[in-house]
């Protein structure tokens, strides 16, 4: 007997895509659907995590969008016997690249989140926050930070160029110092810091390409004192991973992490910001998070 299934919808992902497939999606849910399956569409930010909270205790609770939708079912369902499905119809999906599920067409995901089996994944801690994939900070979540207010007419990698050299325009790296253990791993500048399950964030940049969801470890990229054109340089050998041998990044893992800055510094969780703060603790619960995938 299968259990019980919410599918959450979220018409705001892939930059709407969602919302414009909406009939789409709920006449392929039916099809696929038994008495024991229902379907919500989110009405704002946060909307997802209360309808994970809220869902029957052993639900599957499967997010239809991006890493956004993902990160808040993540948050809905922490410490819970619930089991996150993904339907990845959003601009990342790293979450689901995580897990293997991106390249699953409609039909085939939505067969996997109702019966492809249960696996656990780690799950990671910030402040106390959970979080699926990743958690970066510094200079990315700049970035992401200042896309929110580049020019209404840019989009995609437009948008995404003008940020980039919005923040470099007045790059100023805070000092860091990453501790585990009462000890200092990095003490200096630093552009940014990621700290992550599973090896890519930003929709497939692989930040710490040997970083795996089952091993019980947080994976640590830290980029040190890059200057302006240090930056531009490293940019597209970072997006095809033929970064990690630079001489100022460095690499590590651990169950605990405390990362420390001289002033706030913005952050993401998934793609998702947070409030700059001057320190972030981060720790991870192996095997902590439930996961539909597909048969091996």
């Amino acid at each position: 007997m299968r259990s019980y299934t919410i599918f959450v919808i979220n018409p705001a992902a892939g930059r709407g895509r969602v919302g414009q497939m909406l009939g789409l999606l709920e006449a392929a849910i039916r099809r696929a659907q038994s008495s024991d399956t229902e379907m919500v569409v989110t009405q704002a930010p946060g909307h997802a995590i209360q309808i994970a909270r809220n869902a029957p205790a052993g639900s599957r609770v499967v997010a239809v969008g991006g890493d956004g939708t993902v990160h808040e079912v993540v948050r809905g369902i922490a410490g819970s016997d619930k089991a996150i499905g993904v339907v990845p119809i959003g601009s990342g999906n790293d979450f689901a690249r995580m897990v293997g599920l991106h390249k699953l067409p409609l039909e085939a995901a939505l067969h996997t989140a109702l019966r492809g089996p249960i696996r656990h994944v780690d799950l990671g801690l910030v402040n106390n926050q959970p979080y699926g994939t990743s958690l970066g900070i510094g200079f990315d979540a700049a970035v992401a930070r200042k896309a929110l207010t580049a020019p209404t007419f840019l989009r995609g990698m437009p948008r995404y160029l003008y940020s980039i050299f919005a923040v470099l325009k007045g790059l100023d790296l805070p000092n860091l110092e990453l501790i585990q253990n009462n000890q200092i791993l990095y003490q200096g500048p630093s552009l940014l810091v990621a700290l992550m399950n599973g090896p890519c964030y930003g929709g497939g940049i692989p930040i710490v390409p040997d970083a795996r969801p089952t091993d019980g470890l947080i994976s640590v990229a830290v980029a040190g004192a890059f200057s302006r054109l240090g930056v531009v340089g490293i940019l597209p050998r970072l997006i095809v991973g033929k970064h990690v041998h630079h001489p100022r990044l460095h690499f590590f893992h651990g169950t605990e992490f405390i990362v420390r800055f001289d002033r706030p510094v913005p952050a993401h969780t998934d793609g998702e910001l947070l409030e700059p703060s001057h320190e972030y603790r981060v720790q991870v619960i192996p095997d902590g998070l439930r996961v539909i995938t597909q048969r091996a």
